[in-house]
């Protein structure tokens, strides 16, 4: 379970999405987002899907390896989806006790489970598709014109990226720490939820050791090469729009487009 999250990860590629502008990619993704939360009806939603269908397909990063990413996130969706499905008021079809299921609450309940399901693959999809330093440099870019007003710009982008990055870092340790205890008769499966939460605390002291020592290597690492960051900092790639740029922006307008579209006259 624990290896089964992705999000921060990195899958190489040479995909056509693989290539496009870091900063293209952060502005898609965070207007399919928007989109997302937008769309209120079934023509939406599939219009949405197929477009994320398509991504990954050209993205060449495989279906079952972006879907072993929703494991993790399966309970989250099951209590959404009961909380959605018994407490929303409307059309009364099922009732026992004090539980009723309504109309709306299904409606509600369904739309709210798709939302999640598509937020996280499209989401995931930066991480899978970008390299770390081309993300922290696409977020600093993004940022930039609020240096203006005294916003630290590349420390922000850093920090996110660095703290992105950890978590699979983290889950891995965390696999280990489990399967060591585990070799000396710890138990994590049996028993109640409240049993299984009280076993995981042991977990918690060397994890936080692990992550210390981690970052300081990072640090001693950075700070061994000279790293700089800010204005002075060069790079090797520079990051320039290309026409497969421009196209991904037309694309994501007529996606935009479609939507609003479909969400006001559907």
């Amino acid at each position: 379970m624990i290896r089964d999250i992705t999000l921060g990860q990195y899958y190489p590629g040479e995909s056509w999405v693989h290539k496009l502008d870091p900063r293209v990619k952060i502005i898609a993704t965070l207007l399919f987002i928007i989109e997302l939360f937008i769309v209120n009806d079934f023509i939406g939603f599939a219009i949405s899907a197929v477009v994320l269908a398509v991504l990954i397909a050209v993205s060449g990063v495989p279906l079952s390896f972006i879907l072993r990413g929703l494991k993790p996130i399966l309970i989250i969706l099951l209590f959404t989806f009961a909380l959605n499905i018994f407490m929303i008021s409307g059309e009364v079809i099922w009732s026992w006790w004090i539980l009723k299921i309504t109309k709306e609450g299904i409606r509600t309940a369904v739309f709210m489970a798709i939302r999640l399901i598509l937020l996280i693959i499209g989401s995931s999809m930066l991480t899978l598709c970008t390299r770390p330093l081309s993300l922290t440099d696409g977020i600093e870019r993004l940022l930039s014109p609020f240096k203006a007003i005294g916003l630290p710009a590349h420390e922000i982008a850093m920090m996110m990226t660095i703290a992105l990055r950890f978590i699979p870092t983290l889950l891995e340790e965390t696999d280990k720490i489990m399967k060591a205890q585990q070799a000396r008769g710890a138990d994590f499966e049996s028993g109640s939820l409240l049993q299984k939460v009280k076993s995981l605390i042991p977990i918690l002291v060397p994890l936080f050791v692990s992550a210390f020592r981690i970052a300081n290597d990072l640090a001693m690492a950075m700070e061994a090469r000279c790293y700089r960051g800010g204005k002075h900092r060069t790079r090797m790639h520079e990051m320039k729009f290309a026409g497969r740029d421009y196209a991904a922006f037309a694309l994501q307008a007529l996606f935009l487009a479609v939507i609003i579209v479909c969400n006001r006259f559907f």
